[in-house]
């Protein structure tokens, strides 16, 4: 039941703004793959610090603002958003690790030229 319940909840988590990466096109194709998944994604959120879990427990399955979840967790509200940003950062690097999840393609990616940021007009 614990993990029906969990499974209902992944979807959403990776279908939002949680993660700045592409979902792959990963079809659960029985219950056990499900369970599979949940087991992948339980995984890499316990490799998180308490207070990450905590934000992205609040935020980003509870759907708490983060203002409600600042206060919640005793934090101002700037660190509650620097911390959630750090703590997506760092589950997305591992669902990339992982290969939950695929980086994004840029069309500006591989042709060797860099483009100087100071240049001036």
């Amino acid at each position: 039941m614990r993990v029906s319940i969990q499974a209902g909840r992944v979807p959403s988590l990776l279908g939002r703004e949680l993660f700045r990466g592409n979902v792959t096109s990963y079809r659960v194709h029985s219950f056990e793959d499900g369970v599979i998944f949940c087991f992948d994604v339980e995984k890499r959120l316990a490799r998180l610090t308490t207070m990450n879990q905590q934000l992205i427990k609040r935020i980003g399955l509870q759907e708490y603002t983060q203002g409600e979840a600042a206060g919640m967790l005793g934090l101002s509200l700037r660190n509650c958003i620097r911390q959630y940003g750090s703590a997506l950062d760092a589950l997305t690097e591992m669902f990339l690790e992982a290969g939950l999840l695929e980086p994004l393609k840029s069309c500006q990616e591989g042709n060797g030229d860099e483009v100087s940021r100071s240049a001036t007009f």
